[in-house]
């Protein structure tokens, strides 16, 4: 019995989709740290295609887009160089980041 399960429209995710403040937030990422590189994160059933940001010392945020080809777009107005996360897999430069994170006392 399916009684309390909500009824989604064909194609869409249960997160939200990409929105302007999102690509403000990455711009303003982009604009405020050193060496940072875009890496384009696939579409699942959970989230819509996603950008991680990655700053030069492991640093890194991400929001939606609405596609790879957004991302790209995106990437080249502002002369960031992005990655398709399939191919590269994540920094090793984000997981020593978060491993010190976690580390640093609260």
């Amino acid at each position: 019995m399916a009684w309390f399960r909500r009824r989604r429209e064909p194609g869409r995710t249960a997160d939200r989709q990409a929105d302007r403040a999102g690509l403000e937030h990455l711009a303003e990422f982009v604009r405020s740290r050193r060496g940072v590189e875009g890496f384009i994160e696939p579409r699942t059933t959970v989230t819509e295609t996603t950008l991680l940001l990655v700053a030069h010392d492991g640093e890194w945020t991400r929001r939606r887009v609405g596609s790879e080809e957004a991302a790209r777009k995106f990437a080249h107005q502002l002369s960031m160089p992005i990655y398709d996360i399939k191919l590269m897999g994540y920094p090793q430069r984000m997981r020593d980041y978060n491993e010190r994170q976690k580390r640093r006392p609260s």
